[in-house]
């Protein structure tokens, strides 16, 4: 069976029902699937995808850092040199008492001690006197040993310092000493808080006369980056602050922390200290917005101690107590990507506080990235159904970039934190589905065209309807387009006289030739009647040439079928010619047949008319028979008109040609038959005359000899009637 017979027998290209709407729509539904998942997905925040944006946030800060202005915030430095010169860590109070007293009197708006004192002075007067094998102290007339504890408590009660604790993951049985109030507006606590069980607190005595104390912690995790810094902790059920907060309140003389807490949720939405209005996460930190650290900030705790740092240098800061030396400071790292000491973390948030440099998140911002999520996966389904795989890539492209372009540009313009790769995502997701489900549908549909239509369509048509498959109509329509009908002569006798061995391969071997010069002019075949073929031009796909294309087929089968005969007749296969005929009009071309079998082809009088004008070359003795209506159609036809035919089952007759190879326009033998064909048609009894000048000049031109006997018999006119089919 061949593959035409095969292709026949196929189900019908072009199925209806529901399922096959699901079919088509397969890309989109699916992509809508994969949209909506990413839009769940997004929702969830799973933490890979959560360290990414992070990541990308740390990557604007370092494109734009917040610029380095001096917000009057110092550090004194416990550095190297300054336990080279004081002695190793830790001092005793004492010295510790001296540093922060030197700084009260430079007028220091707040001491904020980065430092956890949470046991006793070894070098105290009340440690030795608690340590049973000390001995009891004898002053010997002199001044007994100083507590140094006290005199640290004593300085501490002077005014403006705040104090620190660590959390600790398991609960300390004891709870720091709380020194501001708390006011929430719109709930009665915030419903989340960073914290931890239990805590380290500061020796009592020195919390007590404190002016503030809070959270060291800057991050229960070790190491890594520090994005946020909380204002606000939880011990237990009891809310403090951070040691950044209190170093602010403490500096205004402050008292209550106002925060504004969300109705629906109990989220934290902002917190209010002395007048700095400060937004924040919903767990209530607030995200660093860093710059690169600023050496001259950090002043060394030897050069206060030893009076060299000028007062104006001290004079209306917050002034952060910390250390740099190895050993003693806690190291992380900014989004800069800068190792810096936990104290520089304090330091950076109240310079941001204080010049409002804030980076904001807000609780609206998870709802406008699932917008653009969403609008940006929706644009990609809707432009990438319509458009061509390339420009479809464009778009989805297209979209990424405009989600980051939306995240930058809420950044670099208000300080928004508005994460694009959700967006980002979903478009590529979204696209990657959509265009290889469409994908696998184009190659079974290039699969389906190559299959159905390679064995009776050019391969250069072929490739055509797999560029562009919207060409291929396959439902039915009516179109123009021209027919070439061919039939062998003598063929039924030929098969009763001689073996199949000997007529099948002939007849394969002419079928093949005539179907290869019918690809070369772009035909489609339509049928393989035994020794007759059909075959179409402008169908499938649209060809304004048809007609031209049809003639030169034509003429080009007439040349091969001569040379084939000739061929097998020296062969001893008596073979016998090729009648072909030719037409244009209108035709409805698509799927005609049932369920269990279909085929594409044409229907109309333009088929009938064609096979009719095979017949009629018997009549007129010529071989191919080109009608009025193809000739009218092909732009700068050579050939001569035939005679004006009155077909079987017509009431119309039907002018038609025979065409003529091109060197044959102009030349004389064409001029005599024009002027003959004149006089024919209009019965003047010169024509007579003028035919038989042509036959005696070219005994060989059936057509001529056939007019003249006409004329002889007694008819006139270029009329005949074509009795048979």
């Amino acid at each position: 069976m061949s593959d035409f017979e095969q292709w026949q027998k196929a189900p019908p290209p072009i199925p209806t029902g529901l399922l096959f709407n699901l079919t088509r729509r397969a890309p989109l539904l699916a992509s809508i699937v994969v949209l909506l998942a990413m839009t769940a997905l997004s929702l969830q925040e799973p933490r890979f995808l959560a360290a990414i944006r992070d990541d990308l946030f740390d990557a604007y800060q370092r494109l734009r850092p917040r610029p380095q202005r001096d917000a009057r915030v110092r550090i004194i430095d416990i550095d190297e040199e300054s336990l080279q010169r004081i002695g190793q860590w830790p001092w005793p109070r004492s010295r510790l008492a001296d540093l922060v007293h030197e700084l009260q009197e430079m007028q220091a708006t707040a001491v904020v001690l980065d430092i956890l004192l949470a046991e006793p002075d070894r070098t105290s007067l009340r440690r030795h006197a608690q340590t049973p094998e000390a001995p009891a102290a004898d002053s010997g007339g002199r001044d007994p040993p100083e507590d140094h504890d006290a005199r640290l408590a004593e300085v501490i009660a002077g005014g403006r310092v705040v104090t620190g604790f660590a959390l600790v993951k398991v609960s300390s049985g004891s709870a720091p000493a709380a020194k501001a109030q708390f006011s929430f507006q719109g709930g009665s606590q915030p419903a989340v808080l960073p914290g931890a069980p239990g805590a380290i607190a500061t020796l009592p005595m020195l919390e007590e006369g404190a002016a503030g104390n809070g959270a060291l912690s800057i991050s229960l995790a070790l190491g890594g980056v520090i994005r946020q810094l909380p204002l606000l902790v939880k011990i237990g059920d009891r809310v403090y602050p951070s040691l950044a907060a209190e170093a602010l309140r403490v500096a205004q003389g402050a008292g209550t922390y106002d925060v504004r807490l969300s109705p629906a949720n109990g989220s934290v939405l902002e917190v209010r200290i002395g007048a700095f209005r400060i937004p924040t996460d919903v767990d209530a930190e607030l995200w660093l917005y860093s710059s690169k650290p600023d050496p001259g900030r950090y002043l060394p705790a030897w050069q206060v101690l030893d009076g060299t740092i000028p007062r104006e240098e001290i004079a209306g800061s917050v002034v952060l107590i910390g250390s740099t030396a190895r050993g003693l400071q806690d190291v992380h790292q900014t989004p800069l990507g800068d190792d810096v000491p936990g104290v520089e973390f304090h330091a950076q948030a109240l310079d941001q506080i204080i010049f409002e440099d804030y980076l904001r998140r807000p609780i609206w911002a998870k709802g406008a990235e699932l917008v653009l999520l969403l609008g940006l996966g929706a644009i990609v389904l809707v432009l990438g159904g319509r458009l061509g795989p390339p420009a479809a890539a464009v778009v989805a492209g297209l979209g990424v970039v405009t989600a980051f372009a939306v995240s930058w540009a809420a950044f670099s313009g208000e300080r928004l934190l508005l994460d694009p790769l959700f967006a980002a995502a979903a478009v590529i997701a979204t696209y990657f589905v959509f265009s290889l489900l469409r994908h696998m549908q184009t190659e079974r549909k290039q699969r389906w065209i190559r299959k159905a239509f390679a064995s009776y369509i050019s391969p250069k048509l072929v490739g055509q309807l797999i560029e562009d498959p919207g060409q291929l109509r396959l439902g039915g329509e009516r179109r123009e387009i021209s027919v070439v009908i061919t039939d062998l002569a003598d063929f039924t006798p030929l098969v009763e006289r001689y073996p199949p061995a000997a007529v099948v391969p002939a007849l394969n071997d002419y079928l093949d030739g005539l179907i290869r010069i019918a690809f070369e002019y772009d035909g489609t075949v339509d049928k393989i009647v035994g020794d007759a073929l059909h075959v179409l031009f402008g169908a499938p796909i649209d060809d304004p040439a048809h007609a031209e294309r049809a003639i030169a087929c034509a003429r080009a089968f007439d040349a091969f079928a001569c040379a084939f005969a000739d061929g097998q007749r020296r062969a001893g296969l008596p073979f016998g010619g090729t009648r072909i005929g030719v037409n244009a009009g209108a035709a409805i071309v698509g799927n005609f047949g049932g369920a269990l079998r279909f085929d594409y082809t044409a229907h109309g009088d333009v088929i009938n008319t064609a096979a009719r004008l095979e017949s009629a070359n018997k009549l007129l003795g010529t071989r191919v028979c080109v009608s009025d209506a193809a000739v009218r159609r092909c732009v700068g036809f050579v050939g001569r008109p035939a005679a004006t035919v009155l077909l079987k089952g017509k009431s119309e007759p039907v002018r038609v040609f025979e065409p003529l190879p091109e060197e044959a326009a102009g030349s004389a033998r064409l001029q005599a038959w024009l002027a003959a064909y004149l006089l024919l048609e209009e019965r003047d009894p010169g024509a007579e005359a003028a035919l038989a000048a042509i036959v005696e000049a070219h005994p060989d031109d059936p057509l001529a000899r056939l007019h003249l006997h006409r004329l002889r018999a007694g008819e006139s006119g270029v009329l005949l009637t074509l009795i048979g089919k």
